[in-house]
C-alpha cells in the first residue's frame, strides 16, 4: 500500500511554557510503518502523517519496506519517519535507506520503530545510534530527565513522569548527542539501580540528521505534551536543522 496525502495548513505546538510554530511547507516526507503489530504502528503512522500534512508537508505513507528500493522516490525525500519493530530488511532495501540518509535525508523514529528494527543488521544500528536490549518491569511508570535544556528540541521543557509504558534499556552509540535520560531503580533488576540511560538523542550519519526518542510503546504516550513536543521538534530539526544552524 502506498498512499499519498497532500494538503497544508498551520498548527501550533505547545510545551509547558513554550509555544512555537513548525512549518514543513513543501517538504517531502516518507512515513514507513509495519513490523510487530503489538506497537500499533499504523496508529503512529496516521497520527504523525496527518500532523505533518497539516503543516504543509507532502507525505507519502507506505506499509512496505520495498519503498526503500525505489531509488527515484527516495531521492525526492527530505525526511523518513519509520515505525517498524523487529522484522527483516533485504540488502537492497537496507542499502536504499542507508544511502538516502548518508546523502542528507533525515531519519526520525521512536521506541522500537527504529530502535528495535532489523536486529541482524548492524549497519542499520550504526546509523540509528542505538539498539533495544530489554525493558525491565515491562509497562511501568518512570521519570524522564531533560539533560540538555539548551537544545531547541528540549528548550523550555522540564523533567516529567510518564505512566504505564516501557522504560528502554539500550546499547547506545557514544557518538549520539543526548537530550534526555531516564534513571533505573532496583524495583525489577537490582544490578542496574542508578544507571542512567538516554531517552532522546540526535546525531548525524554522514550528511543525514537522525533523531530518536525511546518513548512510544503505547499510542497514547504521545498525548503527553512533552513527548509530543520533543517528537515534533525532532522532526523539525531533522528536516530544517541546517536552516536552524544546528
Amino acid at each position: 500500500m502506498l498512499l499519498l496525502i497532500l494538503f497544508s495548513s498551520k498548527i501550533v505546538a505547545q510545551s509547558g511554557d513554550a509555544v512555537e510554530s513548525i512549518s514543513l511547507a513543501n517538504k517531502n516526507i516518507l512515513v514507513v510503518w509495519g513490523g510487530w503489530d503489538g506497537h500499533q504502528p499504523h496508529v503512529f503512522a496516521k497520527k504523525v502523517s496527518e500532523w505533518a500534512s497539516s503543516i504543509g508537508a507532502n507525505v507519502t505513507v507506505s506499509d512496505s519496506l520495498g519503498v526503500y528500493s525505489n531509488s527515484e522516490l527516495m531521492k525526492k525525500q527530505d525526511l523518513i519517519i519509520q515505525y517498524w519493530t523487529m522484522g527483516t530488511i533485504t540488502d537492497e532495501q537496507s542499502k536504499g535507506l542507508i544511502e538516502a540518509v548518508k546523502s542528507g535525508t533525515g531519519l526520525v523514529g521512536c521506541h522500537g520503530g527504529i530502535g528495535d528494527s532489523f536486529r541482524n543488521n548492524t549497519d542499520y544500528q550504526y546509523m540509528v545510534g542505538g539498539q533495544w536490549v530489554t525493558h525491565p518491569g515491562g509497562k511501568i511508570d518512570y521519570t524522564v530527565q531533560i539533560s540538555n535544556t539548551g537544545d531547541p528540541v528540549t528548550k523550555g521543557l522540564r523533567d516529567f513522569d510518564i505512566k504505564n509504558t516501557e522504560q528502554y534499556y539500550m546499547h547506545v552509540d557514544p557518538n549520539v548527542r543526548v537530550l534526555a535520560t531516564t534513571t533505573f531503580n532496583a524495583d525489577h533488576d537490582t544490578w542496574i539501580e542508578g544507571n542512567s540511560m538516554p531517552v532522546v538523542w540526535k546525531k548525524h550519519h554522514d550528511k543525514g540528521p537522525v533523531f530518536y526518542i525511546s518513548i512510544g510503546h503505547n499510542p497514547e504516550d504521545f498525548d503527553h505534551p512533552a513527548v509530543w513536543t520533543m517528537l515534533t521538534r525532532g522532526i523539525d530539526w531533522a528536516i530544517n536543522g541546517v536552516e536552524q544552524g544546528n
